[in-house]
């Protein structure tokens, strides 16, 4: 992210340079950072997860949204855009342009976001209590690291490869293939897309 050169914006400011910028900021304790554009892997692995929430979740309430909708930190004065987002709180529907009750944040990771995305982003999403997992999907390779609140209120990693080809997030009661999420996805240092899901006989 590249800082823009007004420092110290209100949230007001901010909210408003959004409806008017060609390109999207996130905004943390008074300073907009532009976003870099994704890749094409990064944006399949966004858009094939959403789908595949938005269909289980189809008349349950909650709602999905993917990379255009912010995400308000409120104790760390910060708004992000995450890749993927989960919100089955009625709260969320009373503003348009961000939400602050998500259950479900993930974040695809590029080389030039990972360290950021592990460390003071997480950081920043665990100060929200409606929060129950954190995802991580990695582009390089076939591996997904999922950060799930326990009942104590710890963060506890669970790890999905492509030896179980599972990936399980509980706080929407949903489970998929590895398979099927990266469908159609050229990994990063590859040349050769996953085959795609053949239709069922059903």
């Amino acid at each position: 992210m590249i800082a823009s050169p007004q420092p110290a914006l209100s949230i007001a400011e901010y909210l408003q340079l959004e409806t008017e910028s060609p390109t999207k900021h996130e905004y943390i304790n008074g300073e907009a950072y532009a976003m870099a554009g994704a890749s094409d892997g990064h944006v399949t692995i966004a858009l094939n997860l959403a789908s595949l929430l938005r269909s289980h979740l189809r008349g349950s309430g909650c709602r999905v949204y993917i990379a255009d909708m912010k995400a308000r930190i409120i104790a760390r004065n910060c708004f992000y855009y995450p890749d993927v987002m989960v919100t089955c709180a009625p709260q969320d529907q009373e503003t348009s342009t961000y939400k602050q009750f998500p259950k479900l944040i993930v974040e695809v990771l590029s080389d030039s976001t990972e360290a950021f995305d592990r460390g003071d982003k997480f950081a920043d999403y665990q100060t929200v209590p409606s929060l129950e997992e954190y995802v991580l999907i990695n582009t390089r390779h076939q591996r997904v690291d999922c950060f799930r609140r326990n009942a104590e209120g710890l963060w506890v990693l669970q790890s999905y490869t492509p030896e179980t080809d599972r990936l399980d997030l509980h706080s929407v009661n949903f489970s998929t293939t590895l398979t099927a999420l990266y469908e159609d996805v050229v990994l990063e240092g590859t040349t050769t897309a996953a085959p795609s899901t053949p239709p069922s006989n059903s």
